[in-house]
C-alpha cells in the first residue's frame, strides 16, 4: 500500500467545502472538509482535512459524521479513509446556504438558495420540513416552484435512506436514485428480499450489479432465485447478440460459467423456469415468452396474408401500369413493373435491392398504382429518420410503425387484430431494421384482405433487436420476392454506389481515381488515424463541401474500444467542435449545450427511439433538466435519466442503420477484425449521401470484404414459415 495508517480508528465531524473528485460508477470520493469535530491534521495548508472514501451521496455544504482512520500518503500528505458515515442537517446560515445551493434539492440552485436564507436564516430547512406553505412568502417563488422544492426535499430524505443502504455495494448515486423512484419507500424492503429484482424491474440495473448486491448482502449463490436469475440475464445478454432462442446445452454452459455453478443446478433450474413459464422450450431451444409468441405469431400471420392473393387481369394490370408510367413522368424497367405487378396481386410481397437499383422509384410506382385502383395506402418505416426520407422521397406521409400502430407507453399498441389499420395495403421500407417482436406488432394489425409490401436491403445488417426478419422471409421461399440488381444510369456516376455494390459482391473497393465523392486515407497507425479522422470532421470536409461539422458529417466506426474506437473519437470530437468547460458529468459521459447526442433505447413515454440523434439545447442544474432538441420535438430528460443517452459524434455502424449523412467518414483498421465483416462495411457506406471517407488501412477494407460469414443468430422463422400448411 501507498499509505500507513497513524491512528486507531475515529470519528469526524465538518461541513463538506468542496468535492475534489468523484467516481459516479462505484461512489468513490475525495472532498475537503471544514472540521467541527476531530483535530486537524499538521500538515493541512488550508485549514481543510481531505476524505477519500466510498461516499455516493456527498455535496458540497452539507454536514456529515465520519468513521475511518487517518493515513499518510507521500504523495498527498495526511487524509482521513472513511469506512461509513452518515450525514447531518447543516446548522449555520453558511452552511444551509451552501448546502441548499449544491444542487442536491431539485428547484433550488444558487440565487434561490440565497433568497430562502435571506429569508429564513438559521430556520430555512425547518420551513421547508413543517412550514412548506412559507415558502411562498420568497419573492420569486410560487406555487409551481414551492411544490417542486418540497418534493424535492422529501425526495432527497428517502433517497438518502436507500444511498446509505446501498453505499456499501457501490452502487452508483444514479442507480440508487433509479431504484428509488422506482419502488419508492419500499425500495430497501425489496431489495433486502430479493435483489435479483433490480435487475429484471430497473433499465440500467443488470445481473452483475444485482449479483454484488446480493452477495455482499449474503445470499447464497447457489441459492434458486440467483440461478434463474442468472438464466433470465444470459437469455437477455443473448437476444441482445440478436438470437432469438437459444438452444439447451449452450444456455447450460453460459448460465453456469456465469454463475460458477454446477450445469446440473443450471438444467434443475430451467425445468423450474419452464414450469413457471419464465422460459418455454421448444424442442432443445429455449424461448423467453415474448420471442416465442412472436416469431410463432409472426409465421402464422405471413401464412394467412400468403394465402390471400387478389385476382387482377394482367391486361388490365399492365394498363394501370402503363397510366402510372405517363402521369409520374416515369420508364419503369422490367423488374420494376413485375415488382408492381406481384405488389398488386399478391397478399404479402418483398422487394429488396442494394443502393442506386429504383427501390424508391417503384415504390413511388407503387403508391401511384394503388390509388389509382381506389385503394388506401400507408406508408411506415422503423425510425424517424428512415419514416422521414420515405416521406421526402414519395411525398406522401410516412410514419413509424410505433405511430402507426398507435402506441402509448401505457396503452401498448391501440392497432391490433380487435383495431386494425384501417388500409388496403402498407408499405414499409427499411425493413431490414425491423425485429421480431415489432414485426408481429405489426401484424397484428393487418386485416384481412389488406396487403403487406415490405421494402428493404437483405444485405445491409440485421435488426439491432432480436431475429433477421427480412432473411428469413425471403429464405422461407413463401413469399413473393423481386430483387432489383439493375444499377440506374444516375446512380451509377456515383463511385458509393458503384463501391457499395462491389463490396457486397465481395469486390474490393475503387480507392483511387478522379472520383469527387469517396476518399481513402492510408494510416496504420490508430492514433494517427484518429487524428486525420478529427481534422477531416473539423476542418476538411466542412471546407471542401460547405458541410456543417456537427449536423451534416458522421463519423461510424466498427467498434467502440481502442484509440479509434466511437468511445474515444466521440470524445476527441466533443472537445473539437463544442469545447465548454460548463459540461455536467453522467456514467463516464460529458454533456453540454451544443453537443450532439443519440438516444440509445426505445422510450415510448418520451416517443424517441434507440438511434435518434439531436443537440442538447438547455441544461438547467437547479430542475436537474437537460433538453434535447430532435429533428422533430423537444425531449426533457431528468439528470437520472441521462444514461439513455450519449455522444454522438462518433457512432457504430448498427446505430446508424436507417440513417443517412451528407458525410461518413470511417476509421477502418486491422485492430478492428473481430468486427470486420462484409455487411458491416456495406451498411457503412450506404449511410453516406455524398462523401465517404475512409481512413486505415487496404488489409483491414480487405478483412472486410473477404469476410462474408454473417453472425450467427438463433431464429427459426423461415422454418415455422415454411411448416405452415399452404
Amino acid at each position: 500500500m501507498a499509505y500507513k495508517v497513524d491512528r486507531k480508528p475515529e470519528v469526524i465531524k465538518g461541513i463538506i467545502e468542496r468535492i475534489v473528485f468523484l467516481n459516479e460508477e462505484n461512489g468513490f470520493a475525495i472532498a475537503k472538509i471544514r472540521l467541527t469535530q476531530g483535530a486537524l491534521p499538521p500538515d493541512s495548508r488550508d485549514g481543510l482535512a481531505t476524505i477519500l472514501g466510498t461516499m455516493p451521496s456527498l455535496s458540497a455544504g452539507e454536514s456529515i459524521r465520519a468513521y475511518g482512520v487517518w493515513e499518510s500518503d507521500p504523495r498527498y500528505g495526511t487524509q482521513f479513509r472513511v469506512f461509513k458515515y452518515e450525514a447531518l442537517l447543516p446548522a449555520s446560515v453558511a452552511g444551509i446556504k451552501r448546502y441548499l445551493a449544491s444542487g442536491l434539492i431539485k428547484g433550488i440552485g444558487d440565487k434561490t438558495a440565497e433568497k430562502l436564507v435571506r429569508k429564513f436564516g438559521a430556520k430555512t430547512l425547518d420551513v421547508i420540513e413543517n412550514e412548506p406553505q412559507r415558502l411562498l412568502e420568497v419573492d420569486g417563488i410560487g406555487e409551481w416552484r414551492a411544490s417542486l422544492i418540497v418534493k424535492g426535499w422529501k425526495e432527497q430524505k428517502e433517497i438518502r435512506d436507500v444511498m446509505m443502504f446501498l453505499q456499501s455495494h457501490n452502487v452508483s448515486p444514479a442507480l440508487a436514485v433509479k431504484i428509488y423512484r422506482h419502488y419508492g419507500n419500499e425500495a430497501i424492503k425489496i431489495v433486502q428480499s430479493n435483489p435479483y429484482k433490480l435487475a429484471e424491474d430497473i433499465f440500467g440495473i443488470g445481473f452483475k450489479t444485482a449479483d454484488r448486491i446480493a452477495s455482499a448482502m449474503g445470499f447464497d449463490p447457489s441459492s434458486m432465485p440467483r440461478i434463474l436469475a442468472g438464466i433470465g440475464y444470459v437469455l437477455g445478454q443473448l437476444s441482445e447478440d440478436g438470437h432469438v432462442y437459444v438452444p439447451k446445452d449452450i444456455l447450460v454452459k453460459e448460465a453456469s460459467d456465469l454463475l460458477s455453478v454446477d450445469g446440473s443446478l443450471v438444467e434443475s433450474a430451467i425445468l423450474q423456469a419452464i414450469s413457471e413459464d419464465r422460459v418455454i422450450a421448444e424442442g432443445e431451444n429455449i424461448y423467453l415468452p415474448p420471442f416465442y409468441y412472436a416469431e410463432v405469431g409472426v409465421a402464422r400471420k405471413l401464412a394467412s396474408l400468403i394465402g390471400s392473393k387478389k385476382a387482377i387481369p394482367e391486361k388490365a394490370l399492365d394498363r394501370a401500369i402503363y397510366m402510372v408510367e405517363r402521369s409520374k413522368g416515369i420508364e419503369f424497367h422490367e423488374k420494376q413493373r413485375e415488382a408492381m405487378r406481384k405488389a398488386a396481386t399478391a397478399g404479402a410481397f418483398v422487394l429488396t435491392g442494394g443502393p442506386g437499383t429504383g427501390k424508391t422509384t417503384t415504390i413511388i410506382g407503387m403508391i401511384g398504382l394503388f390509388e389509382s385502383m381506389g385503394m388506401r395506402v400507408l406508408l411506415a418505416a422503423p425510425t424517424g429518420r428512415a419514416a422521414k426520407r420515405l416521406s421526402e422521397a414519395t411525398g406522401r406521409e410516412a410514419k413509424t410503425i410505433h405511430r402507426l400502430l398507435e402506441y402509448t407507453p401505457h396503452g401498448g399498441f391501440r392497432r391490433d387484430h380487435g383495431n386494425p389499420l384501417d388500409a388496403d395495403v402498407v408499405i414499409v421500407d427499411e425493413m431490414s431494421m425491423v425485429d421480431i417482436i415489432l414485426m408481429n406488432n405489426l401484424l397484428k394489425a393487418i386485416s384481412p384482405g389488406t396487403s403487406l409490401i415490405m421494402v428493404g436491403d437483405s444485405d445491409q445488417l440485421p435488426s439491432v433487436g432480436p431475429g433477421n426478419v427480412l432473411k428469413d422471409i425471403i429464405a422461407s421461399g413463401r413469399v413473393e420476392t423481386v430483387s432489383l440488381t439493375e444499377i440506374f444510369r444516375q446512380a451509377a456516376k456515383s463511385t458509393i454506389v458503384l463501391n457499395a455494390h462491389r463490396v457486397n459482391k465481395g469486390e474490393f473497393p475503387i480507392l483511387r481515381g478522379s472520383s469527387d465523392d469517396f476518399f481513402f486515407i492510408e494510416e496504420p497507425d490508430p492514433e494517427r488515424a484518429a487524428a486525420i479522422v478529427k481534422e477531416l470532421c473539423c476542418n476538411r470536409i466542412p471546407r471542401k463541401f460547405g458541410f456543417n461539422p456537427i449536423s451534416d458529417v458522421q463519423v461510424i466506426s466498427p467498434m467502440y474500444k481502442g484509440a479509434a474506437g466511437a468511445t474515444k473519437l466521440n470524445r476527441m470530437l466533443q472537445d473539437a467542435l463544442n469545447p465548454r468547460e460548463d459540461r455536467i458529468s453522467y456514467g463516464g459521459s460529458e454533456f453540454g449545450v451544443g453537443d450532439k447526442v443519440m438516444q440509445i433505447r426505445n422510450n415510448y413515454e418520451k416517443d424517441v427511439f434507440n438511434g435518434d440523434i439531436g443537440i442538447i439545447s438547455s441544461i438547467d442544474l437547479e430542475l436537474q433538466e437537460l433538453i434535447v432538441s430532435y429533428p422533430e420535438k423537444e425531449v426533457s430528460y431528468d439528470f437520472s435519466e441521462l444514461d439513455e443517452i450519449v455522444p454522438a459524434y462518433a457512432i457504430s455502424v448498427h446505430k446508424s442503420q436507417g440513417g443517412e449523412y451528407p458525410a461518413v467518414v470511417m476509421p477502418i483498421l486491422t485492430q478492428h477484425y473481430v468486427l470486420l465483416q462484409r455487411n458491416l462495411l456495406y451498411t457503412a457506406i450506404t449511410r453516406a449521401k455524398r462523401v465517404v471517407v475512409l481512413v486505415g488501412t487496404k488489409k483491414a477494407i480487405a478483412i472486410a470484404v473477404k469476410n462474408n460469414k454473417p453472425q450467427l443468430r438463433y431464429s427459426s422463422l423461415s422454418e415455422r414459415i415454411r411448416s405452415i400448411e399452404r
